[in-house]
């Protein structure tokens, strides 16, 4: 698939790196990807995703936050409001490149971003979440005890999946202020909850809780035996793309018109 190399203005104002694939043909929908806490773009599993959905004539956008990865800037700086503007920068981005994304995927806290970003994202039809919290006060107490300096120096490295990463206070404070499961109750797209039992960072129990508070249309699926990233067995990251990319599909129809996109997404919140 051709894989072109990009650079767009992220939040903070730093230069994000990011990687567009398109399908060789007809450009049927763009997805937008948001990879997970602390880790970047270029990990297997967006790139299977990004490669199962451009098979199906999905292109992918998948960007790295401010301070990650290709991208410029200090992620002790950042802040779950500043992940979510990225999202929205990324997909002003898109919308100016090719189109604007229809499907919105993230992992982790990635996820968290896209619930939160989506209703900036009118063309936003569907959203799709990989092994994402329920609540952030819960990772704000996980990353506290990853980091329990943080709040009295500022910053303070943490071990997050493998990667040392700069965890800065204003994101501990930040992560105070957001109910996802109200966003999602109040989503208005379509919603995919991939999670899996096992995983060892953010708990089964928090799929469960974000499954409840949305709406219909809302679907769940179990991701058994895998690990947080989909990194131990290749096989968990080609089953999440299949999956996507067959659940994606149904959402994505060019000859639907403004007016039904526009039923489509409010009928979840009926």
């Amino acid at each position: 698939m051709p894989t072109e190399r990009i650079t767009f203005r992220g939040s903070l104002g730093h230069s994000l790196a990011a990687l567009l694939d398109r399908p060789d043909g007809e450009v049927r929908s763009c997805c937008l990807f948001a990879h997970a806490f602390g880790s970047s773009k270029d990990l297997r599993g967006p790139a299977r995703i990004a490669r199962a959905l451009v098979e199906k004539g999905i292109a992918v956008l998948r960007f790295d936050f401010t301070g990650l990865g290709g991208s410029d800037g200090d992620f002790a700086e950042t802040t779950l409001e500043s992940n979510v503007k990225d999202v929205r920068a990324a997909s002003d981005f898109l919308r100016g490149e090719l189109r604007a994304p229809e499907l919105l995927v993230g992992h982790s806290l990635g996820g968290a971003a896209v619930i939160l970003a989506a209703r900036d994202v009118p063309e936003s039809r569907a959203v799709a979440t990989i092994g994402t919290p329920s609540t952030t006060a819960r990772l704000r107490e996980k990353l506290l005890r990853m980091a329990p300096r943080v709040m009295e120096d500022g910053v303070q490295e943490a071990d997050v999946a493998g990667n040392r990463v700069r965890i800065g206070r204003a994101l501990i404070e930040d992560l105070a202020r957001h109910d996802l499961r109200e966003s999602v109750a109040e989503l208005k797209r379509a919603l995919l909850i991939l999670h899996s039992p096992t995983d060892d960072f953010v708990g089964v129990d928090h799929a469960a809780e974000l499954f409840r508070a949305a709406k219909h249309p809302k679907s769940f699926v179990s991701l058994d035996g895998a690990d947080h990233l989909l990194l131990e067995d290749e096989r968990d990251a080609r089953f999440v793309a299949g999956v996507l990319a067959a659940w994606g599909e149904r959402y994505f129809c060019p000859s639907d018109s403004p007016e039904d996109s526009e039923d489509s997404r409010e009928s979840p919140a009926s």
